[in-house]
């Protein structure tokens, strides 16, 4: 069976086979020093009560996190944005799992910093059945302690291969979240809670629904 990561791994192979050594470096270094920082200890952890929200799904419709809870236990996908194929793929399959998430009596969102119009292309375009809900300047994201800002030398390298955060995101901050992935209990506990500096790594779904099914019994 082919897991996410698999899938994952083979889009950093082509990348490494089509994209020069010197470019390849850029995007090491700031892996590197992402990881330097330790925000990886400072996410939001098990156990915490995660902060409520109201943000705009593709339509422009509030969305409220109690609003959901009072429904289910709610799996929540911080992501970087459409440009982002490891953050599609991720999604998609999310998008394949969305069933089993609502025998289980959950909901799902995935939250991102770009704006709403973006959001509504990638919605149509990898068909995604839950709401994806914009974070304009990552505000929500600097609460669950994934919000980081690009580097200027990693903004220029952005900006070299076509991907304009700022109009994607339709502000000038270059913050960005790590991507992540959330699970919420009805009382807006966090039962699962995985968050990389490495943009390339991103947790198998099925170790979320985990938290999910344990939480159920």
């Amino acid at each position: 069976m082919t897991t996410l990561q698999d899938q994952l791994d083979e889009i950093t192979a082509n990348t490494r086979n089509l994209v020069q050594a010197e470019r390849l470096a850029v995007s090491e270094r700031s892996v590197e020093e992402l990881f330097a920082t330790g925000i990886e200890e400072r996410i939001l952890p098990v156990g915490a009560l995660a902060p409520e929200f109201e943000l705009h799904d593709a339509a422009g419709r509030l969305v409220r996190s109690q609003d959901m809870l009072a429904l289910g236990p709610l799996v929540i996908k911080f992501l970087r944005g459409r440009w982002c194929p490891y953050c599609v793929t991720e999604l998609e399959a999310w998008r394949d799992l969305y069933g089993t998430i609502r025998e289980r009596g959950a909901l799902m969102v995935a939250i991102g910093p770009q704006t709403e119009r973006q959001n509504d292309f990638m919605a149509d375009q990898h068909g995604l059945p839950f709401p994806v809900l914009c974070d304009p300047g990552c505000e929500l994201a600097e609460k669950f302690g994934l919000a980081t800002t690009v580097p200027e030398y990693m903004r220029e390298y952005y900006m070299s291969i076509l991907i304009n955060i700022p109009f994607v995101n339709g502000e000038s901050s270059w913050k960005l979240p790590l991507p992540a992935t959330y699970v919420l209990d009805r009382a807006g506990r966090v039962l699962f809670a995985e968050a990389y500096a490495d943009f390339r790594v991103r947790p198998e779904p099925e170790e979320a629904l985990a938290s999910l099914t344990a939480s159920l019994r």
